[in-house]
């Protein structure tokens, strides 16, 4: 049966990830020293111990689940669960670490070019108004209409009955009013976010972006890596480029790519992350996929 990986994006961190992991493992070890080195600063401080209101920053919580979600897997690589490996995936962020996991780049030039997104992104988020809410229920259709009325965007397709959107602070309070006017969706619900991810308020991080990506040399993937932007797979290091940089600016298919994944004959992944957020909307997208966690080390013998 072939395998597939899952690798979290922002949203996902908590305070103490990673920790056990450090702990029982010496290349757990290896790799978040290694970070601290790269970083300058203890990422290992910040997500073994908070607080929270530090780890959530963007421009910690990205290089904080990179490292988590990179240090899992090669932790089942090491244990030997990953020699059906054939098909890597991640949400916003965790893209970049599926690229890693499928040796696009190494892991040390993948947090160089993490960290450089979470800055650009923190950036663009100071200099801007914006926020981001969730739409469950209704149609694409709909939500589409509301945010195209309202100058907003949609910022995921997470699984069917899961969408979010994003732009202006005003715009999107306006674009919720109407929303939940029309009676169509079952919830919908501002979030707590510290701007406007993919979105047309992140342009600026995006130009930054695809500056900082043009003389890094990227490899072709040792493994298919599907893109949030296409919701297809790519090859070639120069589109691998200029769809990392895209996607800050737009929508992540993040269904597209659970179906596209499945479709390639993987009905088995392993979750690289906190929590269990991916295997929810796994579940929602085809329930005959079995998502297992790789999260804490005990995780490693379930």
């Amino acid at each position: 049966m072939s395998i597939g990986l899952l690798f979290s994006g922002q949203g996902a961190q908590q305070v103490g990830m990673g920790q056990s992991l450090y702990e029982n493992s010496a290349i757990a070890r290896a790799l978040y020293d290694e970070a601290d080195r790269i970083l300058g600063w203890s990422l290992k401080d910040v997500s073994f111990n908070g607080p929270e209101s530090e780890l959530t920053l963007t421009h910690i919580c990205q290089p904080a689940l990179y490292v988590h979600g990179y240090v899992g897997f090669e932790l089942l690589q090491d244990a030997g669960k990953l020699d059906d490996l054939k098909v890597a995936l991640g949400l916003s962020l965790g893209e970049l670490t599926a690229l890693a996991a499928a040796n696009v780049f190494d892991f040390a030039t993948g947090l160089a070019i993490v960290a450089k997104r979470g800055a650009l992104m923190q950036d663009a988020c100071d200099q801007t108004s914006g926020t981001m809410a969730a739409v469950l229920g209704g149609e694409r259709g709909d939500i589409e209409a509301i945010c195209e009325a309202h100058e907003v965007d949609v910022a995921n397709y997470n699984c069917p009955g899961q969408t979010v959107i994003s732009g202006d602070k005003d715009k999107i309070a306006a674009a919720v009013e109407a929303a939940k006017a029309t009676g169509k969706f079952k919830r919908v619900m501002p979030l707590k976010v510290a701007g406007a991810y993919h979105s047309r308020l992140m342009e600026p991080a995006r130009q930054a972006f695809a500056e900082f990506l043009a003389d890094i040399p990227f490899n072709r993937p040792r493994i298919t890596v599907f893109s949030n932007v296409t919701g297809g797979s790519l090859e070639d290091p120069e589109e691998i480029k200029a769809a990392l940089a895209a996607q800050v600016v737009s929508s992540v298919r993040w269904e597209e790519d659970i179906r596209a994944a499945a479709a390639a004959g993987v009905q088995e992944f392993y979750e690289c992350g906190p929590g269990a957020v991916l295997a929810g909307h796994a579940k929602r997208i085809d329930r005959d996929l079995k998502v297992r966690s790789m999260s804490d080390f005990a995780d490693l013998s379930a």
